[in-house]
């Protein structure tokens, strides 16, 4: 198999898995649902997230917008560098890195642009406020939707509070608060973006910052 077909396959592999436990998140589990896994440092705890990774978001609604369209030129960017890789002959931990990144991109892209478009529920922005709406039961598919193209929000799941205790009193400024560590909830887009930066960082950042091979 050439190392195209490779990336491609894998780029595939991931957004399939991604969006598979998305869409079943979103129309078996009420906003804000919860299940243990294994205790309670890995848990499924369904949220809407209307920005970033791992829960960061900015701007509002017109946030949402510019960080849209920011992921489809970081997409389209990633997507002719990796093809550009490949026909020069890189190696695979390179290409494979990349495409991780890329996959991941995609599947968060997916959800912003098309979940506002195809279920009936979902979190909108209200300007009134100035925030992101929940809503109450489940979502389901809908030719209606509940947002526009672009304004959907991206599913995530996984939460894993390892330390979940209470800053000892004696703490300046934040003592006798509660101390979560890991906090954010993500999915498996946003464990392909990280992965395959760290990857990238790790064990290919001679190769990818090499001013020979521009």
């Amino acid at each position: 198999m050439s190392l195209r077909n490779k990336a491609l396959l894998l780029i595939a592999s991931i957004l399939v898995a991604d969006q598979i436990l998305k869409i079943w998140i979103k129309t078996t589990f009420p906003l804000g649902h919860d299940i243990n896994i294994f205790g309670n440092w890995f848990i499924i705890h369904f949220i809407e997230n209307p920005g970033m990774a791992f829960g960061i978001k900015f701007w509002g609604i017109w946030g949402k917008i510019i960080l849209s369209i920011f992921r489809i030129v970081a997409i389209v960017a990633i997507a002719i560098y990796t093809h550009s890789l490949i026909k020069k002959g890189f190696g695979t931990g390179l290409v494979m890195g990349l495409a991780l990144i890329l996959a991941g991109a995609i599947g968060n892209l997916i959800d912003s642009a098309f979940y506002g478009l195809i279920f009936d529920k979902g979190m909108t922005f209200d300007p009134l406020i100035n925030d992101w709406v929940g809503y109450t039961g489940v979502a389901q598919f809908s030719s209606n939707g509940y947002s526009g193209f672009l304004k959907g929000c991206v599913v995530d799941m996984f939460y894993f509070p390892v330390i979940n205790t209470t800053w000892p009193s004696w703490v300046p400024i934040v003592g006798g608060t509660q101390f979560i560590f890991f906090r954010p909830v993500f999915n498996i887009a946003d464990s392909a973006i990280t992965v395959g930066v760290f990857y990238l960082l790790l064990f290919q950042r001679k190769v990818l910052f090499d001013k020979h091979n521009e």
